[in-house]
């Protein structure tokens, strides 16, 4: 299908390949566009698997290594103010054994929901502190991904235990025991942050 390209097609193709390397392999539509790729140029690398369509308007060169963490970084690069919270969190910690089904995502109170189609993504609103501290940024796939640190997870799933379940927050409070090191000073002062500390603290003095 190159072959029957014309001249200038190959050559649009070729820069527009060029554009998204210079970006990490990665471009939204309007971005690629506003780089100067053509939208013809964009919708025919789609059509012909140069680019891959990560979510709605995210585009990705095909013949780069899969992503390790596609959902993340979908939502990371489209709410770049959010935060990846709670259950989604856990699993990025490796203190859960539930499956994120979708991104959960934490937003300061008073910003845009975001408007993802895809990954599904599960949106919960902080305040204040309770948003701000605790954020841990991270490099997956060449792209930066705010999470919050298991110790501030911990204390969030506790504080949404009526919305994710006691249970799923026990849990990760048992195997962050086992498979971290336990930082007590860290888990007291983010469920002071959280309002979350004479909730947490008879399941702390059970399990530490």
């Amino acid at each position: 299908m190159f072959a029957d390209m014309t001249t200038k097609e190959r050559t649009n193709i070729r820069k527009a390949k060029d554009l998204f390397r210079q970006h990490d392999g990665m471009l939204s539509a309007s971005r690629a566009i506003q780089l100067g790729v053509h939208p013809r140029t964009l919708y025919a690398m789609r059509d012909t698997g140069r680019l891959q369509q990560i979510s709605r308007g995210l585009y990705r060169l095909a013949d780069l290594p899969p992503l390790t963490e596609p959902d993340l970084v979908a939502v990371s690069l489209r709410a770049p103010r959010g935060v990846i919270c709670l259950i989604s969190a856990l699993s990025f910690h490796e203190i859960t054994t539930l499956v994120p089904h979708e991104v959960y995502l934490a937003m300061r109170k008073g910003d845009e929901r975001p408007r993802i189609g895809y990954p599904p993504v599960r949106v919960f609103w902080f305040g204040g502190a309770a948003f701000s501290e605790g954020i841990k940024p991270h490099t997956l796939d060449g792209t930066g991904v705010r999470v919050y640190a298991a110790e501030k997870t911990l204390a969030d799933c506790f504080k949404f235990r009526n919305r994710i379940g006691l249970d799923a927050a026990l849990e990760a409070l048992k195997l962050y025991r086992q498979r971290k090191r336990v930082d007590v000073d860290a888990l007291i002062h983010f469920a002071r942050v959280c309002r979350v500390e004479n909730v947490m603290r008879p399941y702390l003095e059970a399990i530490l």
